[in-house]
């Protein structure tokens, strides 16, 4: 059945831009404006890594609360995702891709500025909603700019943009936290924001949907809850017991939740997220896939820099530059990546990436405490072309099995799946974590001829011990001696742990790379591509 016109129902038309301005709406200036945009979300996403160590010493703040800096701001990523998409259709995706950028600046300043760990936290979730405005309304605005038959160059210049500056944050983020602070991290985003909004006023055509949307607000709150019940019970997990009635009563507040959005959804006039979606197989696994990879990257690498800095002594730009061989990697990886997709299909390059992503996981959960730059240079290395067909794939995999008018909604869907896998790769290894040091410090006391520490003096180590840390204050008194085998003890706990998280991330992309042989390529046909986000 055709649609009436978007006049004759009463949607707002885009606004009448200046015709003849010089570069705008210019397809690679367009290219230029929204990986300016969506870069500085990527890198701030990994150059806070670097940062976690010096925000715990300057605020004080536990490994739970450093777990929410890195997770609350990917889960308001996850959550927000397909609602930014649908305010794109509203309001236009260039005013939504603006706002996003003078929100996501101006709440970096704020984050800066911060003077206790709550206030940073609450700050970085609300950069995450802002950053989840950029995202989707980027692709669409590519999509808009370029011909179909150079489209997918142009999104595999821009993935590849954002692998690069993901890759680069480590050392973004060592050179500006040795050399200035931890809170400079952030304030870099300011001059870079008001760059890409510049630019963006400048070059960016303004593009919309034909009809008028709705935002599906019991949905969002239904999903944002269900997404929080779940990662909270995970994170206070360790803490509170698994068995106890708080952790079990989140769970089921998750899971209650969870079941009412299904059911919403599937009476919704206009769904946040269409369940037909799933019909398609390849497109679910696919989606399952992009989960299981980012729990992969992200849970297994948020542990890297407590051990580079807390264990092997490095300094953060040190950290940064032993992470480059990923970062360069990446530069190769990402362009050899979508040569091999456009080749082959996503099916062979995805396995065979997850395969190598296994690999690397498994080095890394061999090393020993006195690891060198050999010994880390390799499976970072492997990290950066194992995940790289992964994320080229990922566009493949799940847009294109998607019916073309859900095109845009399956875009959001993607991101939205890694950010979730993100969040919950970082809360679950961390629970694996501190449950691994609490059973083995007593006995690495113990083995080095120390007092077994009495139950509830461990369950007060462990918090500390998991980040790396000795538990030793000046105000002990120790002797030197003692106080190098306590040392000692704690960073060995920490290894047993991290060797645990890492093993966990192999099997989990073992799975992912199974997975993989499933999936199919979506449609080549133009209408593919088409832009409803």
């Amino acid at each position: 059945m055709s649609q009436a016109p978007a006049a004759t129902l009463g949607a707002p038309q885009p606004p009448k831009e200046p015709a003849g301005r010089r570069g705008h709406g210019h397809p690679w200036l367009t290219l230029l404006a929204v990986a300016l945009g969506v870069i500085m979300v990527m890198l701030d996403g990994t150059v806070v890594a670097i940062a976690n160590p010096a925000i715990a010493a300057d605020l004080g703040a536990s490994i739970q609360e450093l777990q929410w800096v890195t997770s609350g701001y990917l889960l308001a990523l996850a959550v927000f995702l397909i609602t930014a998409g649908k305010l794109g259709d509203l309001f236009g995706h260039k005013a939504v891709f603006m706002v996003g950028i003078a929100g996501f600046a101006l709440t970096s300043l704020a984050i800066g500025l911060s003077s206790g760990v709550g206030w940073l936290i609450a700050f970085r979730v609300l950069q995450g909603l802002f950053g989840a405005l950029l995202q989707p309304a980027a692709l669409a605005l590519l999509r808009t700019a370029f011909p179909a038959e150079k489209l997918n160059m142009a999104i595999g210049i821009w993935g590849a943009a954002i692998g690069v500056s993901s890759a680069a944050g480590p050392i973004v983020g060592g050179l500006l936290v040795e050399h200035v602070s931890w809170q400079s991290v952030f304030y870099i985003n300011v001059p870079v924001g008001l760059i890409a909004f510049a630019v963006g006023i400048w070059v960016l055509k303004e593009s919309k949907a034909g009809l008028l949307s709705r935002i599906d607000i019991p949905g969002v709150i239904l999903l944002s809850g269900a997404m929080f019940c779940l990662i909270w019970a995970i994170i206070k997990a360790p803490e509170w017991g698994w068995a106890d009635g708080a952790t079990l009563g989140f769970f089921a507040g998750a899971l209650v939740l969870t079941v009412l959005f299904v059911v919403w959804q599937m009476f919704a006039k206009e769904p946040l997220l269409p369940l037909g979606l799933f019909r398609s197989a390849s497109l679910s696994i696919g989606t399952v896939l992009m989960v299981l990879v980012a729990f992969s990257m992200f849970g297994a690498m948020f542990f890297l820099t407590f051990f580079l800095q807390n264990v092997h002594g490095l300094s953060p730009l040190e950290s940064g530059l032993r992470m480059m061989p990923m970062s360069a990697g990446m530069i190769v990886a990402s362009p050899l990546a979508g040569f091999l997709i456009g080749k082959l299909g996503p099916k062979i390059p995805i396995a065979g990436g997850m395969l190598i992503t296994a690999t690397a996981m498994f080095l890394l959960s061999r090393l020993d405490i006195d690891a060198g730059y050999g010994q880390t240079a390799l499976p970072f290395v492997l990290l950066a072309f194992g995940l790289s067909p992964v994320m080229v794939g990922a566009t493949e995999i799940i847009v294109g099995n998607a019916a073309p008018e859900l095109s845009g909604v399956a875009g959001g869907l993607q991101q939205s799946a890694m950010q979730v896998g993100g969040s919950l790769g970082t809360a679950v290894l961390g629970a694996v974590m501190a449950s691994k040091v609490g059973d083995v410090l007593p006995g690495h006391f113990t083995a080095l001829k120390l007092p077994a520490p009495p139950p509830e003096q461990i369950e007060a180590m462990k918090q500390p011990v998991s980040m790396g840390i000795a538990p030793i204050t000046p105000q002990m008194n120790l002797p030197a001696p003692v106080a190098e085998l306590i040392t000692k003890a704690a960073h060995l706990s920490f290894m047993d742990g991290l060797h645990l998280a890492f093993t966990v991330s192999t099997v989990v992309a073992v799975v992912a790379a199974a997975l993989g042989l499933i999936v199919k390529a979506g449609r080549k046909s133009e209408d593919a591509v088409q832009v409803h986000i």
